[in-house]
């Protein structure tokens, strides 16, 4: 594979995971969650806590990392990173996760 390619999807699929958590209501996508007890008055819409998506969002993290990994594997030599690379991407991460946060967080809906 081309070293350029290779860059792009990860790209690529890093924004499409950091937005996951925020664009379903399925634990990572696919997970539905326990519906809630019928008798506590509340509506059948089942709604993840933000410490879920939060959580969701580190897995996510560590799961692109590890593919970006194997790719730069299949590529050539794997580069050796310290603690600032990981504070990087990181932030990056959280950075690319901003648009889901905004659309489920702070859009204003209409009634």
């Amino acid at each position: 594979m081309d070293s350029s390619l290779a860059v792009w999807l990860v790209v690529a699929i890093s924004i499409a995971a950091a937005n996951l958590p925020f664009l379903t209501e399925r634990v990572f996508g696919f997970i539905p969650l326990k519906p809630k007890a019928a008798g506590d008055g509340a509506s059948s819409a089942r709604t993840k806590p933000l410490a879920l998506r939060l959580l969701e969002l580190i897995v996510l993290y560590f799961v692109v990392g590890f593919l970006a990994r194997l790719l730069e594997s299949g590529i050539g030599g794997v580069f050796a990173q310290n603690w600032e690379f990981y504070a990087i991407t990181g932030c990056l991460f959280l950075v690319l996760a901003f648009p889901g946060f905004v659309l489920r967080y702070l859009r204003k809906r209409r009634p």
